[in-house]
C-alpha cells in the first residue's frame, strides 16, 4: 500500500509519520511537508499526486492560527477549503482513499454533550468555517474519503493542549490531582 501524508512537518503530521512507521513498516510511505509539497498551490499538488499515484492519502496539512485566520481569511480559505477541494478532487480522480482531519471549531460550542457526526456545524469564525467548508468540498467530491474532527492535540514537540492550560491546573493534574 503506497501511503502519501501531506503536513508531515507539523505537529499532527509528525506524530502520525511516526505511529504508522511503527505500526505498519511494510507500508509504503512518502511523508512530506509544505517544502515538498505545498497542498496551497494545485501545480505543487497535483505533481506530487502524479509522482507517487498513492493509495490512500493523509492530509495533515492546514491553516491552524485560529485568531490569525481573523485578519487573514483568504489564507485560511486557500489552504482549507480551496486546496482541499483540489485535494478531494485529485484523490477521486486517482481512486485514493483520502483522509482528512477537521476541528472542532465548526461547530459553535453550545453543545453540553460530546458532539457527534450527526450534530449540525456552526462554526462561529473564519478558521472555523473554513475547515468546514474543506469537509463539505471533500463530501462532494470525494466518495472514498474518512473525515475526522479533532480538538487540540497532546504530547509531542510543538504547541498543545497542555501549553495552553494554567501552571495550577498542570501541577494538579501532575500530584494526581485531577
Amino acid at each position: 500500500m503506497r501511503i502519501l501524508l501531506l503536513g508531515a512537518r507539523g505537529q499532527l503530521g509528525r506524530a502520525l509519520s511516526s505511529a504508522l512507521c511503527i505500526q505498519q513498516p511494510h507500508w509504503q510511505m512518502l511523508a512530506l511537508g509544505r517544502d515538498e509539497c505545498d497542498i496551497a498551490d494545485p501545480f505543487s499538488l497535483i505533481s506530487t499526486l502524479d509522482r507517487h499515484y498513492p493509495d490512500v492519502i493523509i492530509n495533515g496539512a492546514a491553516y491552524t492560527a485560529v485568531d490569525l485566520a481573523q485578519s487573514e481569511p483568504e489564507l485560511a480559505e486557500r489552504t482549507n477549503h480551496a486546496a482541499v477541494a483540489t485535494l478531494a478532487r485529485e484523490a477521486n480522480a486517482r481512486g485514493a482513499l483520502l483522509v482528512h482531519f477537521s476541528t472542532d471549531y465548526v461547530f459553535d460550542g453550545s453543545g453540553s454533550k460530546p458532539w457527534t457526526e450527526m450534530d449540525k456545524p456552526c462554526p462561529l469564525n473564519v478558521y472555523g468555517a473554513s475547515k468546514y467548508a474543506g469537509e463539505q468540498a471533500i463530501k462532494a467530491l470525494c466518495p472514498n474519503h474518512l473525515l475526522l474532527r479533532t480538538s487540540w492535540l497532546y504530547g509531542g514537540e510543538g504547541r498543545h493542549f497542555a501549553d495552553h492550560t494554567s501552571p495550577r491546573q498542570r501541577r494538579r493534574v501532575s500530584s494526581g490531582g485531577g
